[in-house]
């Protein structure tokens, strides 16, 4: 074999390679999740809705974990100095789940210990659903969102064969592309829903983070009651 014909040979595989690489990036990533058919519009509004939900989240809970590490310290000496009112004062100023659970524990002092500590328990209950509140839509959008995309898919799957039996005739390039951009939905459903998946047991974590301060808080503050008066 010639050098020549080695040339040749040479250009014409690279020639292939230009041409399927050209054919290739003609499809922009929004022509391709056009493609998808009519099941990416619900897709989208599980992603839109999916990207609301975490922010929100996220920012209202991290709003809520901004609390002072001597906050309780700091409500010791108002009580143990019998000033109340200004134990409530601090409560108030502090905008976290752990000072409403104490102020409804010092707006019961002088009652019995078991009926302040349930009070604060309801009390941190509704703390906890307020920080848990629309938290569910994204275990939702997790579960929804990939069989909206296999969904899609078989759809896409069941068009593209219906069309191949009225067409009589059968073509791999036909074939190969609509198997792939029909692939689409799925591919999309599938990382909308672990996106979420992530996102919900990332919040989790930092509630269940936010609950075990409130338990220690709400411990500190029944140990104060117990503690023997001046």
């Amino acid at each position: 074999m010639s050098l020549l014909t080695l040339l040749l040979q040479a250009d014409t595989a690279v020639q292939a390679i230009a041409s399927t690489t050209a054919s290739t990036e003609r499809i922009s990533l929004f022509q391709l999740l056009w493609k998808g058919g009519i099941l990416m519009i619900p897709l989208l509004f599980c992603s839109i809705a999916m990207v609301y939900v975490f922010t929100e989240r996220y920012l209202a809970i991290k709003k809520l974990s901004n609390h002072d590490e001597r906050f309780i310290h700091k409500v010791r000496e108002q009580i143990s100095n019998g000033n109340l009112s200004g134990a409530k004062s601090l409560c108030k100023n502090e905008n976290t789940p752990e000072a409403r659970i104490v102020e409804k524990g010092i707006s019961r002092i002088g009652k019995p210990i078991d009926q302040i500590e349930k009070s604060m328990e309801a009390t941190g209950k509704l703390q906890v659903y307020e920080m848990e509140k629309n938290l569910s839509i994204l275990s939702t959008i997790a579960s929804i969102a990939p069989m909206f995309g296999f969904l899609g898919t078989i759809f896409g799957m069941m068009i593209l064969f219906a069309d191949i039996q009225q067409a009589n005739s059968l073509e791999i390039n036909t074939l190969a592309g609509g198997i792939y951009t029909k692939m689409v939905t799925s591919a999309v459903g599938l990382i909308i829903g672990l996106l979420s998946y992530i996102g919900f047991r990332y919040l989790n974590s930092k509630i269940n983070h936010a609950v075990n301060r409130m338990e220690a808080t709400s411990t500190e503050f029944l140990d104060i009651l117990h503690e023997p008066a001046k």
